[in-house]
This record gives C-alpha cells, structure tokens and sequence, in this order.
C-alpha cells in the first residue's frame, strides 16, 4: 500500500507577524535615507535643473565656476569660449565668442568681450572688442572698438570707436568717434565724432563734429561742427559752425558761424555771422553780421550789419546797411548809403546817415543826407532837400537844413 497522503496547512496569520513589519519598515527607511542622499540623486536634481535650461552644454576645466569654459556655461569666472550665447548669466574675465548672443540669451559681461568677428552682451563692463562689432542691450561702460559698428540699448559710457557707425538707446558719455555716423535716444557729455553726422535726441554737451551735420533734439552746449550745418532742437550754448547753417530752436549764445546763414526761433547772445544772413525771432545783444541782411523780430542791442539791411523791431546800437536799415524804435546810429526807415507811428532818437531818411513816426534825433523827411520833427534834419510834416507851412520844405519849427 503506498504511503497515505497528509495535507500540510500553512498558517497564513503567523507567516507576517508585527517583527516582521518592523524590521521591513526599518530596512525600506534605511534604504530610502540612502538613495535619497547619494550622489546619483543629487545628480539628477542637477540634472533636472539643467533640463529646464537644456542641460550641460560647456566643458569646464577648473573648479568652483572658474578656470576655462569651452561652451555654453552659465557663469563662469576666467576665460570663456562659445559660439552664440543662449543662456549666459554672468561672465567675468574674458568672453570670446564668434556671434552676437540669442534673443534672451546675454548675460552680464565683466572684463573683456571679444567677437571673432561678433560678440554681445546685456551689460559690459569692460573692454569689448569686434571685428565685426558688438551690441549691448543695456548698459555699456569702458572701451568699446567695433570694425563695422557697436550700438547699445541702454546708456552707454566710455571710449568708443566704430568703422562704421555707433548708436546708443540712452545716455553717451566720453569719446564717441564713427567713420559715418553716430548718435543715441537721450543726452552726449564728452566728444562725438561722426565722418558724416553727429546727433543726439537729447542735449549736447562737449565737443561735437559731424562731417555733413551735427545736432541735438534738446539743448547743445560747448563747440559744434557740421559740414553743411548744425542745430539744436533748445538752446544753443557755445560755439556752433555750419557749412550752409545754425540753427536753434530756442535761445542761441556765444559764436554762430554759417556758411549761408543762421537762424535762432528766440533770443541770440553774443557774434553771429552769416554768409547770406542773420535772423532772430527774438531779441539779437552783441554783434551780428550778415552777407545780406540781419532780421530780428524783438530788440538789436548791439552792431548789426547787413550787406544789404539790417531791420527789426527795436535797434539799441549801431546798425549798418549796404541797402537799408529800418525799424520801428530805434535810437543809437543808423547808417546806410540807401534807406533809413522808421515805421509809422515809430520814433527816432539818435544819429542817422543815409542817402534818404523817411521817418514816418517821432524824430528826435538828427538826420544827414540827400533827402530827410520827418512826419513829426523834433530833431535836426541836415540835406540837399528837408521835409518836416509837422512844421509850419513856410518851414516844411526846406534846403541844406530843417528843425522844429512848429509852437508846442
């Protein structure tokens, strides 16, 4: 007979017991601790730091962020090289790239920036160097020397020199030189140097020469140069030369030079002197000149001389006319070989010497030359023939001399 067959039972409720349960706790938090603190984790919180960001893309050699960098590092200390900046933060030492960085991709550049042939940065300070040129988004301070040209976004402050051009979103302050151009958004301290043109849309002041032009949209202050012109969108302080023109908006002081002519909107302070002629929408205080005339909408105190008139409303002076010189009041000493005028309901008061003095108004001072006509004499006319409106009719017209003859 074989050998009867026994069920064995296995008690389920024993086989996990309460030790058993502690001592796999125990061991799964141990193993939890561990995994948790090794390095491979660590790593991988590394990792998935740099996966946002698209991960290692640099081989450093140093330590601690610093040393050389061949790619794409985030922040680096020492010498750093990369094609095209994508994600840079900061750079300090030198920066070497071969193109200007990705849309959002500058960093913060301390040292030098160097472009084989471009480079850029968010902020440099600094040296940049481009063969091509480098470009700034915001602020650039130190020596910046581009072979085409360098611009910046914001304020940019130092010494820069372009072959080509140089331009500025901000402030430009120091020595800006441009084999064509150069200009910027804001104010220029220092001195700006364009083969072609100098401007700025804020105010200038320093030196500013601009080989067709130079200009500022606010006010300019210091020595101006433009090869065809120069003009202030303000006031204009200084010396200021135009091939063809200067003009300012506002109030002009010191010396205007124009080739053609020079023209201020308000009052004008000092020499002025204009190949064709000199105008003022104000008042004109010192001395002007102009190849053919000098206007004045205000008050001449001062010498005005004009190749062929000098007019305004108000002379204080000595004016001096090829042709003529009029107003409305005038007192001081007119001389022309043509015309003396003075506007109806005007007065005189002074010396004039002129081929024909017509005063239409008040003459209390004397007048001398071929013909003198006085509406209301109170003064002296000396000439070939005189006419005094004002005297009596046996006195009106009158030889060689005439004065006031009428009963006050």
């Amino acid at each position: 007979m074989g050998v009867p067959y026994a069920p064995v039972y296995y008690n389920r409720e024993r086989s996990v017991t309460p030790r058993f349960v502690r001592v796999a706790a125990a061991m799964f938090g141990a193993a939890l601790f561990f995994v948790s603190a090794s390095p491979a984790t660590a790593q991988g919180d590394r990792d998935r730091d740099r996966d946002r960001d698209g991960g290692r893309r640099s081989l450093d050699i140093g330590a601690g962020g610093a040393g050389v960098s061949f790619g794409d590092s985030r922040r680096w200390t020492g010498l750093r090289f990369n094609y095209r900046d994508s994600r840079l933060i900061e750079a300090n030492g030198v920066n070497v790239t071969l193109w200007y960085p990705y849309e959002g991709g500058a960093g913060r550049v301390s040292g030098f920036a160097i472009g084989l042939p471009a480079t850029g940065a968010r902020d440099l300070t600094g040296v940049g160097l481009g063969v091509f040129g480098f470009g700034v988004e915001r602020r650039f301070t130190g020596i910046g020397i581009g072979g085409i040209g360098m611009g910046g976004g914001g304020d940019m402050k130092g010494i820069m020199l372009a072959g080509v051009g140089m331009g500025g979103g901000g402030d430009i302050s120091g020595i800006s030189i441009a084999g064509v151009g150069m200009g910027g958004g804001g104010d220029l301290e220092g001195i700006a140097i364009g083969g072609l043109g100098a401007g700025m849309g804020g105010n200038l002041t320093g030196l500013f020469v601009g080989g067709l032009g130079a200009g500022g949209g606010g006010n300019v202050t210091g020595i101006g140069v433009g090869g065809l012109g120069l003009g202030a969108g303000g006031s204009l302080t200084g010396i200021a030369i135009g091939g063809l023109g200067v003009g300012a908006g506002g109030n002009a002081k010191g010396l205007l030079i124009g080739g053609l002519g020079a023209g201020v909107a308000n009052d004008l302070t000092g020499i002025s002197i204009g190949g064709l002629g000199i105008g003022a929408g104000g008042d004109i205080t010192g001395l002007v000149i102009g190849g053919l005339g000098a206007g004045f909408g205000g008050t001449l105190r001062g010498v005005g001389i004009g190749g062929l008139g000098v007019g305004g409303a108000r002379i204080r002076g000595i004016a001096i006319g090829g042709v003529g010189v009029g107003g409305q009041d005038i007192k001081g000493g007119m001389f022309t070989p043509g015309i003396f005028k003075v506007e109806r309901g005007g007065r005189f008061q002074g010396v004039a010497v002129a081929g024909f003095s017509q005063i239409k108004g008040q003459q209390d001072g004397w007048t001398i030359g071929i013909l003198n006509y006085a509406r209301d004499l109170r003064g002296v006319q000396i000439g070939v023939l005189n006419i005094a409106r004002s005297n009596p009719k046996g006195s009106r017209v009158l030889p060689l001399f005439n004065a006031n003859f009428a009963k006050r």
